[in-house]
C-alpha cells in the first residue's frame, strides 16, 4: 500500500502533464483550453488519440508529427515526466491523507506556473487567482477531520503575511518584484502555513535563496546582464516544495546549530 499511493500519484501525473502542456501553451495566449483539440502547431493537424499517451507517443513517433514530420520539442515529455516525479515524491511524502489532492493540485500548478513565467515572464491571474479558492476547498476535508482547524487558520494566516510581505517589497522596490508575484506569495502562504511556520520562514528565504543563486550563475555565464528582467516565480515555487519536503528536518538541522547539545 504504501508504493501503490505514489505509483497511482505517477501515472495521475503523466496525464495532467499532458494536459499542463496545453495550459503552458494556451493560457498566456488567451486561447481556449477546449477549442481547437491538441493539434500540431506547424501543420495544424490534429494529435490523434494514440499519438497523445504522455511521453510513449513522443518516443513512438520519434519526437515529430505524424503528419509534416516537424520535430516536437523534447519539452512536450519532459513536462509529464516531471510532474509524474512531482505527484509520486508528494504523494511519497504525504500518503493517503485529506490533504494530498491539495498538494497534487500545487505541484501541478507549480509546473504550469514555473514554465509560463521562464516563457513570458508572467504568472496569469487565470490560473494563480482561481487556485486560491481551489487550494482552500481541496483543504477542507482535512479541516473538518479535526486538528486540520489549526492547521487552516494558520494557513490563511501566513496566507495574509506573506501577501502583505510580498506587497511591500513590490511596492517599495518595484523593478525587483512584480505583483504576479505578490498574488503567488499569497497562494504559497496557504499551503506553506497549513504545514507549519518552520515552512513558511523556509519556504520563504529558499525562494530568495535560489533566486540569488540562479542570478549570479546567468550573470557569471554572460546569460543576462545586470539589467536583466529575471522571473522570480520559479524560485518561490521551488521554495514552496523544498519547504514541503524538507522544512522538518531543515528547522531541526538549523535549531541544533543554536543550541547545540551539551
Amino acid at each position: 500500500m504504501d508504493a501503490l499511493v505514489p505509483a497511482l500519484a505517477a501515472l495521475l501525473g503523466l496525464l495532467v502533464g499532458s494536459f499542463l502542456n496545453v495550459v503552458i501553451h494556451r493560457v498566456p495566449r488567451a486561447e481556449s483550453l477546449l477549442r481547437p483539440g491538441s493539434h500540431c502547431p506547424a501543420c495544424s493537424a490534429p494529435v490523434r488519440p494514440w499519438q497523445n499517451v504522455p511521453v510513449l507517443s513522443w518516443l513512438a513517433l520519434r519526437g515529430r508529427c505524424a503528419a509534416c514530420r516537424e520535430p516536437i520539442s523534447v519539452r512536450y515529455p519532459l513536462v509529464e515526466l516531471a510532474t509524474a516525479l512531482l505527484f509520486a515524491a508528494v504523494a511519497a511524502r504525504l500518503g493517503a491523507t485529506p490533504e494530498l489532492p491539495a498538494y497534487l493540485y500545487l505541484a501541478a500548478v507549480a509546473v504550469a506556473l514555473a514554465m509560463i513565467d521562464l516563457d513570458v515572464q508572467r504568472l496569469p491571474n487565470a490560473i494563480v487567482l482561481p487556485s486560491y479558492a481551489v487550494g482552500a476547498l481541496l483543504l477542507l476535508p482535512a479541516a473538518l477531520a479535526g486538528p486540520g482547524w489549526t492547521a487552516a487558520l494558520r494557513g490563511l494566516a501566513a496566507m495574509a503575511a506573506l501577501y502583505a510581505f510580498y506587497f511591500a517589497l513590490a511596492w517599495f522596490y518595484p523593478g525587483g518584484m512584480g505583483f504576479g508575484d505578490v498574488k503567488l506569495a499569497g497562494l504559497l502562504g496557504l499551503y506553506l502555513g497549513w504545514l507549519g511556520w518552520s515552512a513558511v520562514v523556509i519556504g520563504t528565504f529558499a525562494a530568495f535563496l535560489l533566486g540569488g543563486i540562479a542570478g549570479v550563475t546567468l550573470l557569471a555565464t554572460g546569460r543576462a546582464g545586470r539589467k536583466t528582467a529575471l522571473p522570480f516565480g520559479p524560485a518561490m515555487l521551488a521554495g514552496a516544495l523544498l519547504a514541503l519536503f524538507a522544512a522538518g528536518p531543515i528547522a531541526a538541522w538549523y535549531g541544533a546549530l543554536l543550541l547545540p547539545s551539551a
